[in-house]
């Protein structure tokens, strides 16, 4: 994570890993193939965690949808500095495209399953929601969480379900 806040994946070595780990070639190499091998299990763990977080959350009323993205708020605050970092628009991080596949199956999938609306539209509906929540969650981070999870969820959730025309 530190390397990764100064420079792109591509440009930093094992050897630096190593160093700044104060571990041989060796032991990394016996853990991970390469340093994306490294991100991609840093990745899989945040999105395991969260995964496990939302889980435990049903999607079917708005009332629990917006206490499971003030949930999903929250434990993103634990865990700022990760996804602050594996989030920058300078990163070559696939963690984005793993938030947004979870999102999809949580939010979308299971809203989807008792809203039905045409497949093909559901698809379109699904990405522009979850890319502007995403968004919107992005610069939350880096505005240093300036609003409370509730507010940010608050926000999210009404434009999703009122639209940006609510806000006023």
């Amino acid at each position: 994570m530190t390397l990764l806040k100064e420079k792109q994946i591509s440009a930093i070595t094992v050897k630096e890993l190593c160093e700044l780990a104060d571990i041989n070639r060796s032991t990394f190499y016996a853990h991970y193939k390469d340093h994306y091998d490294l991100l991609t299990q840093m990745e899989d763990e945040l999105i395991e965690d969260m995964n496990m977080y939302l889980s435990s959350c049903n999607f079917e009323k708005e009332k629990e949808a917006l206490q499971m993205t003030e949930k999903l708020l929250e434990y993103l605050a634990t865990k700022q500095d990760e996804y602050q970092t594996l989030l920058n628009k300078n990163s070559d991080s696939s963690l984005q495209g793993k938030v947004h596949a979870i999102a999809h199956h949580y939010i979308i999938e299971k809203w989807m399953a008792v809203n039905p609306i045409d497949k093909n539209l559901s698809e379109y509906i699904s990405s522009y929601i979850i890319s502007g929540g995403i968004q919107m969650m992005k610069m939350w981070l880096y505005n240093g969480m300036d609003r409370s999870p509730k507010e940010m969820a608050e926000m999210i959730n009404h434009i999703v379900n009122k639209g940006l025309w609510g806000l006023r």
